[in-house]
Parts: structure tokens; sequence; C-alpha cells
């Protein structure tokens, strides 16, 4: 099912600014795959004239003949030539197009891949900078090649883009208008899919979170079943490692020191691959409130997509059983866990949540956990602590996915954690809860359900 055209409204209106330009200019777009890149240039550039060409693996020969055919809708004849090289293809393109034409290279990474000449061609006709205004606009999915392309400062086209843009996956509340949920719905969807617009499109033409599940991801041939493969094909040319850093991960390893004791590795041989899959947005260093961002003994590793920790955390372990093609089987055996897997997803957007909701009328910084010793000296645990803008009070939240909470109870138990934690350094103390299903006790601090957070996660 085609999904609408959801937010994007920034990278939109970037790429409707550079089109304007009267100098021909260059725009760079990449991030991972099935977050929308192509579908961000095709909506934002339908009132521009444009060629629109998708690479492949083919030979580069193949490759100018497949753009010449497409450039030949808005040259005629461009086609009925044979172009050596890809200089001589560029050259004709930039002496005849019409001016604010847009020539866009979509999976830029493959014609390299063939042609390691290619960003030097586009580098000199770029500095030529012709005064008609023919744009070019590159795009990829390989993180790693495409920032070696534009970003590295040895790279033929580093500082030549008007714009470079990292396209994200989507914000968790953009997942309610996209596949019709209720919030409760929508937060268990999410907790599958994280906010990569392919894989919400797969999940519309299911009645149900567990139904798509089954066919998309626990059948064997399933689209979304090698996913995690296919994503670490796209940025790493050994693989075996990272699969396996993040396969411990999803079993429940978080420090670098059991990471490496169960591959059998020293620590410091792990640290240069972990940074790397964190650059890919593949894994988050984690760390608790007030520790310093280069802390390394307290931090912890996670998998930083919903997907993946699914994946990782349900799949991988299944590999084998699930070759008997039984997936709703396999499902039941994941069902009872599966809350315990939404919880983990519905406290990291409690988290992303703080900065964007007013609680207590307070503007709030970033929102982290906290674990370590309390001040009595015994080991505490908090869901959420943030600091406020101004440095002058500090918020403890307590997060729970469960069908019934005790309020007050919980309340209390928040209460006796805020004074036992060694951080306070005489900042106002405010409490706050987020959880699965409204409050129906009479309680005096704020409370966020679902509906709430998808709301304001947009």
């Amino acid at each position: 099912m085609d999904l609408p055209f959801l937010n994007r409204q920034e990278e939109s209106a970037r790429l409707k600014r550079f089109c304007r330009q009267t100098r021909g200019s260059l725009a760079v777009l990449y991030g991972r795959r099935r977050c929308g890149k192509s579908r961000l240039l095709t909506e934002s550039l339908a009132e521009t004239e444009r060629v629109y060409y998708l690479a492949d693996e083919r030979e580069a020969s193949l490759q100018r003949q497949a753009l010449a055919q497409e450039i030949s809708q808005h040259l005629p004849g461009f086609q009925s030539v044979i172009y050596p090289d890809w200089d001589a293809l560029l050259s004709r393109w930039w002496s005849e197009a019409r001016s604010q034409t847009v020539l866009v290279l979509d999976e830029f990474p493959a014609m390299v891949s063939q042609a390691r000449e290619l960003p030097s061609v586009i580098q000199r006709h770029l500095d030529r900078r012709p005064p008609r205004g023919c744009h070019l606009a590159l795009c990829g999915s390989s993180q790693r090649m495409m920032q070696g392309l534009v970003l590295d400062q040895t790279a033929p086209l580093f500082g030549r883009a008007l714009e470079i843009l990292k396209i994200q996956p989507l914000k968790a509340g953009w997942i309610v208008p996209a596949l019709q949920l209720e919030a409760i719905q929508a937060v268990e969807a999410y907790s599958v899919w994280g906010g990569v617009p392919r894989y919400w499109e797969l999940a519309a033409d299911y009645a149900t979170t567990s139904e798509a599940v089954c066919e998309l991801v626990l059948n064997p041939l399933g689209v979304l079943q090698e996913e995690p493969t296919t994503l670490l094909l796209d940025e790493l040319q050994e693989t075996a490692q990272s699969s396996s850093i993040l396969q411990l991960i999803g079993f429940g390893c978080h420090r670098l020191s059991e990471i490496a004791a169960r591959l059998g590795k020293p620590s410091t041989s792990l640290v240069r691959p972990l940074q790397r899959l964190v650059e890919l947005d593949l894994v988050s260093r984690e760390r608790p409130f007030g520790a310093h961002a280069k802390d390394s003994k307290k931090s912890l590793y996670r998998l930083a997509d919903p997907f993946l920790k699914f994946w990782f955390r349900y799949i991988g372990p299944r590999r084998s059983q699930l070759q008997s093609r039984q997936p709703q089987r396999a499902w039941r055996q994941i069902e009872p866990d599966f809350p315990q897997h939404v919880g983990e997803i519905w406290e990291e957007l409690a988290r992303l949540s703080v900065p964007h909701a007013d609680l207590h009328q307070i503007e709030w910084k970033q929102a982290f956990r906290w674990w370590g010793q309390g001040s009595d000296g015994r080991p505490l645990e908090i869901d959420l602590v943030a600091e406020s803008v101004d440095g002058h009070s500090i918020l403890f939240g307590s997060v729970k996915w469960e069908e019934r909470t005790q309020v007050s109870r919980l309340v209390a138990e928040l209460k006796d954690q805020s004074q036992r934690f060694p951080l306070l350094a005489n900042r106002r103390v405010y409490l706050a809860l987020w959880l699965k299903r409204p409050c129906r006790e009479p309680i005096d601090i704020p409370i966020l359900d679902p509906e709430k957070i998808l709301t304001l996660l947009r």
C-alpha cells in the first residue's frame, strides 16, 4: 500500500530552494535504505524539470546507455550517441540541458563502484559552474560511501554541495496517520517497524501487527527476514564481526567487556567496529545522566533501531526453526515476551518526549536513564532523569508498559528514588509518570500516555 507523503517539510523546502538557484549547484542525500530518499526527491521536485536515473550494478558503459535514454526524454536524440566515458556524456549534458533542470543520480555509489573516476569528473564540471543553473542531485543508501564521497576532506566532491541532507527514519508519532492506528497499537507497531517508511508501507497491507510480523519477518520468504544482512552489506566490506556484535547486543550484552569476552577478543580490538556501528545509527552508546560523554567505563551499547532490536531479539535465535515455515507458531512463542520488548521501546519514547513536553511548565534538556549507587550506598536505577534548561531543576520519571499500574505505589517509589539520587546538587525536584493506560487515581503529578507521547513526537 502506498502511504501519503509524511513530514519531511524542512528537507523538501531545502530541495526546492536548491532548485531555484540561478547557478548550477549540487545536492547530496544519503541515509539508511528504505527511509524515503527517492520519495522525497520525487515529491520535492514534482514541479521541477528533472531527469531521474536509478543506478544499478551494471558495467559503466551500460549505465551510460541507460542514463542517456532517460536524458533523451528531455533532449531528443541524446541516446543516439555512444559515449566512450562519463566525461563525454556529462559534457554534453551540461552544455545542452535547459536552465533549472535537475539531473538526479539515485544510488550513486553503484555508479562509482563501476567507475571510480566519476566523482572527479563531476567535480571538474561543477567547478565550471554553468551560469544557466543545471543542477545535480546525488542520492545513495550506502552511508559509508556517500560520506566518503562528500564529507571526507580528501574526496573530490568535498565542499562542492550546496545541500547535504542525511535522511533519518521518521519520528514515532507519524506512524499513527500512516497506519491509522490507535495510540497503544501504534506504539506496539513502532516497536517492530521503527520509523522506516517502507516498513510501514509493507505492514499496511496486513490487518494487525502480528499478522504483518508473521508474513514479512518470521516467514523465511518474507521481504524483511534478511533485512539486517542487507543493511550491513550496504555499509561494510566485512559483515561477520559486525553481525556478531549486533547479535550479542540483541542478546543482552551491553558492555564492551561483555561483548569482547563472548567473542574471545580483546576489548581494544572492538572499539573501532563498535564506533562504526554507532556512526551508522545501528548501535547507540548509552551513558547515565550526569556521566561525561567520553566516559567509556559507564557506557552501555544498545541497538539503536526498534526493528533491529526486534529482529536480533526474536528472529536471529530462531533462524533454523523458522525454516520450517511455521511463522504463526513462532509468533506464539514470541508473544508472551513481546510486551517486555514494547516496554523497552516505550521507555525510549518517553525519554525522547521530555524536551518537547511542557512538564511543570519548565523547559527540559535531553533525558537519560540513571544507574549506579544511591546516596545510601545501595544500587539504584531510575527510568528517566532530565535537567532543566536553566539548570535549577531536575525531573525524575517512572515509565511502565503494563495493563494495570498501582500509581500511588509507583509515585512513592519514585519519590524514594529521587531522595536517594546522589547528584541532586540542591536542584528543585519534579516527578512525572509515563503509563500505558490513563490513570484513574487522583494524582498531583503529570502522567503521559501513548496518545500524548505520539502527538509530541512528530
